[in-house]
Formats: C-alpha cells, sequence, structure tokens
C-alpha cells in the first residue's frame, strides 16, 4: 500500500480516462501487430488505411497515445517504430476484461504466487482512522495493521485482469488537513498454503500504486504470516470471489 494512497501525479485511471475508444482501437491494432512483445514498424498512412481515417487522424491518436505513456516510438524515415508499454498492456487488459464481464460471469479468479516482504509501510496507512472506520463498516472486520505481499507468476498476472469483472468493495479517498489519500479497491479473496486456508481477507487495490499487476496486498483481521506459518518465498493460491456490499 505504502505511498500509493498518498495524492500525486496522475492516476493509471485518471490516464486511462484521457485516452478515448478511438486510441484504444488503435492502440489494440499495434497490439495486434506484435507491439506487446517489441517494436513494430508501422506508417501513419497504413495505420489510417486499417482504421479507415486520415492520416492526421492516425498521427493524432498516435501521439495521443505516446503522450499517455501507452506506447514508445521511434520515427525514421519511411515509418515508425512502436512498443507497448506497461501502462498500455494494462489498458488492453482493462478492455479484455471488460468484455469478459459482457460475455463471460466468472464467480471465482484463482491466483498463484508466493510470499514476498513489503517495504512496510502498510501498517502506517491502513491504521488511519479515514482508511480504517470504512474498514470496518465495509469489509466488517478491523484489519490487522499490515498486508501480506504475494508475488504472482506470469500466468496468474493475466488470470488478475478478471478480478475487475467481479463486485467489489470501494473504499474512498479522503483527506486530513495536511494531505490528500486516495481511493482503494477491496476484492473479497482467501488465502491457502498446503492443507491451510485463511479468510476472509481482501486484495487492496489503490488508485494511485507505486505497485505493478505482478504484485498484490492482501489484509486481513489477523496477522497471516502467524495464521498461516508464512515465510518469504512460501507458494500460496489467492481465491478471488464476490464481495458482499450494498
Amino acid at each position: 500500500m505504502g505511498g500509493a494512497f498518498e495524492a500525486g501525479g496522475m492516476s493509471e485511471s485518471a490516464v486511462a480516462a484521457a485516452v478515448g475508444y478511438d486510441e484504444l482501437a488503435t492502440l489494440k491494432l499495434v497490439a495486434l501487430d506484435g507491439g506487446r512483445s517489441g517494436p513494430v514498424k508501422l506508417s501513419c498512412s497504413g495505420v489510417a488505411n486499417r482504421l479507415d481515417v486520415s492520416n492526421q487522424t492516425a498521427s493524432r491518436r498516435l501521439q495521443r497515445l505516446e503522450e499517455a505513456d501507452f506506447i514508445d516510438r521511434e520515427v525514421v524515415a519511411d515509418g515508425q517504430w512502436i512498443t507497448i508499454t506497461d501502462a498500455g498492456e494494462s489498458a488492453l487488459r482493462q478492455e479484455y476484461a471488460d468484455y469478459r464481464r459482457i460475455f463471460e460471469t466468472p464467480s471465482v479468479v484463482v491466483l498463484d504466487g508466493e510470499v514476498t516482504g513489503g517495504m512496510g509501510e502498510g501498517r502506517h496507512y491502513i491504521s488511519l482512522p479515514g482508511y480504517m472506520e470504512q474498514f470496518k463498516d465495509r469489509l466488517g472486520y478491523e484489519p490487522f495493521p499490515g498486508t501480506l505481499n504475494v508475488r504472482l507468476g506470469d500466468d496468474a498476472v493475466r488470470a488478475r485482469a478478471g478480478m475487475t469483472a467481479l463486485d467489489a468493495v470501494p473504499i474512498d479517498g479522503w483527506e486530513d488537513d495536511e494531505r490528500t489519500f486516495g481511493p482503494a479497491t477491496c476484492y473479497a479473496a482467501s488465502v491457502a498454503v498446503g492443507g491451510d486456508s485463511y479468510e476472509p481477507v481482501h486484495i487492496i487495490v489503490p488508485e494511485r500504486t507505486h505497485h505493478d499487476e505482478s504484485q498484490l496486498e492482501i489484509i486481513a483481521p489477523d496477522k497471516l504470516r502467524d495464521e498461516l506459518d508464512l515465510d518469504d518465498g512460501d507458494a500460496v493460491t489467492v481465491r478471488v470471489e464476490e464481495a458482499e456490499y450494498e
């Protein structure tokens, strides 16, 4: 969690909101040409023809994607080399999750990972009254002041996109006399290791975070490392389910 809840620059969701459907369609075209795995060579005229728009419009869409840090570009004499960034891939994963929500009805997302050490900031932020009161009211418990950090494998990172199709518990942002603290989303889950399992827990996803998609932060009423006898490097399975919240 840590600095994730502090006021700061433009959040990932705010950046995504600044890029419209037309730009996302252009981003998808780059991805279909292989831009996720490395640079692909494209021309504005080629992009324009495939999207049925003018060269100027195609150029403008690519520029907006670059300004939003969704792509990296290197312009050469006969076109440009384009690579989709981590932020661009995250935006595509969100689109994918939205379509899954339309056409599928997932009830559980299973994520495998391993316990890893955090930066020790979760204890402070979870204990702040502006968050703690919401946790008690909306999650039904007072969290242990700290998070269990889990690093996901590649398959689990891809599966994580399905979480956004599940109902979750919103945690509102708030402010005190000195600073603003950002909102977050809590996903209901359980944590299992070997034959032992613990629930309820919640995966907490701040709107502003320094973590990438491979990191989970989990809160629970108790210290999960003690309850499940966990050490760094231990393999765990996190089952994410629909949250009950009105």
